[in-house]
């Protein structure tokens, strides 16, 4: 299976659908040298453009896309600070949707009104004791994505701008501290602090890429 990574930035998302079996294809607006430390093939060009200008060759190579549209628009940390950054979740859907392919959007939680029935996932899911990092994914182009149990949050997390104490876990947003201890946490040796703040960890990705190989067996059952 061929999966196309829209915002690619540095591979978290890319890493964890090539752990559930996935052949990845990036593409991110900047150049990413990290990116290419997880194997996969990458174009530097804008996402949405690149779906239009590619569509046929899109729609004949790939079974699946991901989608990471900037987060800043919606993220409170950039509200904070005044700054400006476009809204690229509605372009983003429409050149999904023009593919035809079945597709997921992922985004934090400012973004969750405009998100069509979005499913919470949460480090805690998987395992980690480091970050919580909630994030909101969008299942679309015919498929749903199953709501796994969210496990009580047990530790508090550190406030932004200071280190993480012993017992709190880490908000990896803007100049945080602890990278050494998030790229353990995620198995990311490969980011700086600019990559894991743009990244959902592995696990996640891996999570919906095995939930939608099981979407297609089912299809293949009931036909």
């Amino acid at each position: 299976m061929n999966l196309l990574d829209l915002y690619c930035c540095q591979g978290g998302a890319t890493k964890g659908y090539q752990d559930a079996g996935f052949i990845v294809t990036g593409v991110d607006i900047d150049p990413q040298p990290r990116y290419l430390e997880t194997g996969a093939a990458f174009h530097q060009a804008d996402a949405v453009q690149f779906v239009y200008d590619r569509l046929d060759w899109i729609r004949s190579t790939f079974g699946f896309i991901h989608a990471s549209p900037p987060c800043q628009f919606d993220s409170d940390c950039q509200r904070i600070m005044d700054n400006e950054h476009p809204d690229l979740i509605g372009p983003t859907r429409e050149a999904l949707e023009v593919t035809g392919l079945p597709y997921v959007i992922e985004n934090v939680r400012g973004a969750l009104p405009k998100l069509k029935q979005p499913v919470e996932l949460c480090g805690l899911m998987f395992g980690m004791t480091r970050t919580y990092r909630h994030r909101y994914f969008e299942a679309g182009g015919g498929w749903t994505l199953p709501q796994p149990e969210h496990p009580e949050h047990k530790v508090p997390q550190a406030k932004l701008g200071r280190p993480a104490r012993n017992g709190e876990v880490i908000q990896a947003v803007g100049n945080f501290s602890g990278v050494g201890l998030v790229r353990a946490d995620w198995g990311v040796g490969w980011m700086n602090r600019d990559g894991l703040r743009e990244a959902i960890p592995p696990a996640y990705a891996q999570y919906i890429g095995e939930r939608f190989r099981d979407h297609l067996d089912a299809l293949r059952v009931a036909a």
